[in-house]
């Protein structure tokens, strides 16, 4: 199965009119990341399914990958909010849905968590070693069988400059 761990575009400022999860993508944002997803098209990819932080800012990323054809089908995904465990998600999330070995996710969501997640699914801990810009997209393909953590393989690591 491969994962592809996709941070959320350029997002408004935390105010204390504008709450966290209620920050949309801007202008520019939007922008980039429909950019960045038009490209990741043309390079042929198709995940079968969006997976996506509940938070406004993330949905609306999520919702500009289905929009450019990367996917009919998105979720949403608590656990992939800020504060979520990869732990929990593995087990309460990934391994009951049993996807089949070729499966292709796009789970959007947000930093450092999405960093984090990356490195456990690689070397089994956080190392605090790994960045994800913006609209960046990590890819890591975990075995059939398992758990994933500790035992992914990562192919793919790139900000979105180099995809516009």
């Amino acid at each position: 199965m491969e994962l592809y761990l996709i941070r959320h575009g350029i997002a408004e400022v935390a105010t204390d009119n504008i709450k966290d999860e209620k920050r949309r993508l801007t202008k520019q944002g939007r922008q980039k990341t429909e950019k960045v997803a038009q490209r990741l098209k043309k390079l042929g990819l198709h995940f079968d399914c969006v997976a996506t932080s509940p938070l406004v800012r993330a949905r609306q990323t999520a919702e500009i990958l289905v929009t450019a054809g990367l996917s009919s089908q998105m979720e949403e995904c608590t656990h992939l909010a800020p504060d979520g465990n990869i732990h929990n998600w593995v087990v309460n999330w990934l391994e009951p849905k049993n996807f089949a070995p070729d499966t292709k996710l796009a789970l959007v969501g947000h930093e450092p968590c999405l960093s984090r997640w990356a490195e456990v699914l690689v070397w089994g801990e956080g190392k605090e070693r790994l960045v994800l810009k913006k609209a960046g997209m990590i890819g890591i393909k975990v075995p059939e069988t398992g758990s994933p953590l500790g035992r992914g393989q990562m192919f793919w690591l790139t900000p979105p400059k180099y995809l516009l």
